[in-house]
């Protein structure tokens, strides 16, 4: 689900209630005793609070002793995200780390299955739900997503920044919200559902102790409704230019510091405080382009190169094998096949 401070779209909301309607939950109920205007939602664009979407999250749990809202069939036991919390936080490293979570998943349930995959500098986070209960599941998964991404971003006190995000769903009625849920490009109606970063965050140390988790989970869920930190980091903001830009390679640091307000010196030392670079960021949106290029279009690879700033098309193969460890056209035919 989608959490702007304004609140979050009441036909995700209504999407995320669909396994309680299933067992017989009477959710209008649930959303009147959480404090909810019935019929305020139902005027288009109509939003639920934060506060009253984790009142009545927490009832829904109670009423279904299911942290999983009922999507799963051996459901998750109040208490149960808080033990993988308590799992994962003496980890020395957010990949030891995602692969604890990913272990305890697998211990608490045999249909929902949570892999973490390394591709050269990619690293995939994939998230599967074998939906023995046949339900309209996509709000889940897409929790889920948000969720371990929040929470490990939290560990680490970094905004894990996604290269982009792959679902195996169609486009739902609420896809305008996908630009806070996930601030990266959207790939629906994909094969796996996963997150895409880049593998130098799997060696970041989990900076949090025992005591911060336990108040980071008193304050749950709320704590989870909104983003880690904001996606006006400087970062983020560098990114959306990139992509939203078609002469990616006419912008060098001096250009996009201009159009930031800001000199050079200072936006290098802003980036290296939130543990990157422009060099990083320039290849993490080349990168993303580049196998979006490869995989959907059929366009030559010297032209892929030229749009993306290289010099020459041997120049950008270099690159490209060192991303994903195969040559372009080798990537573009494994993508076919």
């Amino acid at each position: 689900m989608q959490y702007r401070e304004s609140g979050i779209l009441a036909a995700a909301v209504f999407a995320h209630l669909a396994a309680a309607r299933a067992q017989g939950i009477d959710c209008e109920r649930l959303l009147i005793d959480s404090s909810v205007d019935l019929g305020q939602t139902q005027t288009p664009n109509a939003r639920i609070g934060r506060e009253q979407l984790a009142l009545l999250l927490r009832r829904l749990w109670d009423e279904l002793g299911d942290e999983s809202s009922g999507y799963l069939s051996r459901p998750w036991l109040p208490g149960t995200f808080a033990m993988m919390g308590h799992a994962t936080i003496t980890c020395p490293s957010l990949r030891r780390a995602l692969l604890r979570s990913a272990r305890f998943v697998a211990m608490v349930s045999d249909e929902l299955h949570i892999k973490l995959v390394e591709d050269g500098e990619e690293a995939r986070l994939i998230f599967h739900h074998e939906n023995r209960k046949q339900l309209p599941n996509q709000n889940f998964v897409e929790s889920l997503a948000v969720i371990w991404l929040r929470f490990f971003s939290w560990l680490i006190d970094r905004t894990i920044l996604l290269e982009r995000v792959h679902l195996a769903f169609p486009p739902p009625d609420y896809d305008e919200e996908y630009a806070d849920m996930f601030p990266c490009r959207h790939y629906f109606d994909q094969q796996e559902t996963c997150l895409v970063f880049n593998t130098r965050y799997l060696n970041m140390p989990l900076v949090r102790d025992a005591q911060q988790l336990s108040e980071f989970l008193a304050r749950a869920p709320e704590c989870l409704l909104t983003q880690y930190k904001s996606d006006n980091s400087f970062t983020g903001r560098i990114r959306r230019m990139l992509q939203s830009d078609n002469s990616i390679e006419n912008l060098s640091l001096d250009d996009v510091a201009e159009r930031l307000f800001t000199s050079p010196q200072t936006l290098r030392r802003r980036l290296k405080d939130e543990g990157n670079s422009w060099q990083d960021i320039k290849d993490s949106v080349r990168r993303d382009m580049a196998m979006y290029q490869l995989k959907g279009q059929e366009t030559a690879v010297a032209e892929i190169a030229e749009r993306l700033g290289f010099s020459e098309p041997s120049a950008f193969n270099r690159a490209f094998k060192k991303w994903t460890g195969l040559a372009p056209g080798a990537y573009r035919e494994k993508f076919r096949d």
